[in-house]
């Protein structure tokens, strides 16, 4: 009786397991055109939603992410990306389930990856059904409206990288070297923590420039870093602009190293690109390889960001005090 019960669970987690096994994308695979839908067939008043996941500690955060997207009637479908390929197939399992209960709208689905590389966060998949698609990163929480406003934006704006979180590349002239930082009034470089884009610039990443651009993708593999750069790249040489910032009424970073509560969730220090003493000068060394595979650099400064109200700003006297005229 007792090698009985033992049969049954053993064939029962067996099960659990090959429900697990979805085909996994190349990049070979990805690039073959007869595998890309038709242009006149993806729709325009949704997006698609591609997250990226690595951490079983994030796990609940990426569950809770992953509704809220869900229950957006902008969103056509949630593909969380998971690019660990140690995670044993019963947790995956059990994610999977939890996903597809935790769906309010939009369909949630687990992909797993056959490895950690964060290239294929860009692979042109044929599951994605829309022209915007919204990459995003496991530990970023954005509000429903700033979704919103972001994807009005793009729409307007189809050809340029839309996002919340921006930095800059800039020059050291006393090193004669490219480095990563942050400016007050300018930006070149949308993070992938929230970034929208259209679905070609996903094929023009993996698929495009043959030999240079493979040695860009080498470079992210070895660098386990880098992707947005890369990415940002991709879309600033085939516009000659820089991305758009929009202002987001709620991002909770849960990552960011500047939380003083723990991250709540206990997610710091857990990604694949977390080493933050060695963060930004590595990510500086990306912009110089890039730079020279590339033979010019391609990324252009932007100066403003994008309010989705513009009210008074003269003040009036009001009660013995001064407040917005509007108001």
């Amino acid at each position: 009786m007792e090698a009985y019960v033992v049969a049954i669970i053993f064939f029962l987690s067996l099960s659990t397991a090959l429900c697990l096994r979805i085909p996994t994308l190349s990049s070979g695979t990805a690039c073959d055109p007869s595998n890309q839908p038709h242009s006149r067939t993806l729709r325009s008043d949704q997006l698609t939603v591609l997250i990226n996941g690595y951490s079983e500690s994030r796990l609940p955060l990426l569950l809770s992410i992953a509704a809220s997207f869900s229950a957006s009637p902008l969103v056509s479908s949630v593909q969380v990306l998971w690019g660990n390929p140690s995670t044993p197939p019963l947790t995956l399992s059990q994610f999977a389930r939890n996903l597809s209960l935790a769906s309010w709208g939009a369909a949630i689905s687990l992909v797993p990856q056959p490895s950690s590389s964060l290239n294929a966060r860009f692979l042109p998949r044929s599951s994605i059904k829309t022209r915007a698609v919204l990459v995003c990163d496991d530990d970023v929480e954005v509000d429903p409206k700033t979704v919103e406003f972001a994807f009005k934006m793009w729409r307007g704006n189809p050809d340029r990288l839309i996002g919340v979180f921006v930095r800059s590349h800039d020059i050291d002239l006393s090193r004669k070297e490219w480095i990563y930082t942050v400016h007050p009034n300018k930006y070149s470089i949308v993070l992938t923590k929230f970034m929208m884009m259209k679905r070609e610039y996903l094929f023009k990443y993996s698929c495009g420039r043959g030999a240079p651009m493979r040695e860009m993708r080498r470079v992210v593999d070895e660098m386990r870093n880098c992707e947005d750069i890369l990415m940002n790249f991709v879309v600033a040489e085939e516009t000659n602009a820089g991305p758009l910032m929009v202002a987001a009424e709620r991002a909770r970073d849960w990552g960011d190293p500047r939380n003083e509560d723990g991250a709540g969730y206990g997610v710091r220090d857990v990604g694949l690109s977390s080493r933050r003493a060695e963060h930004r000068k590595r990510r500086g060394e990306c912009i110089m390889e890039f730079h020279r595979i590339w033979g010019r650099m391609p990324l252009r400064y932007s100066y403003g960001k994008l309010v989705s109200s513009v009210g008074e700003q003269g003040l009036c006297n009001k009660g013995s005090k001064l407040v917005p005229c509007d108001h």
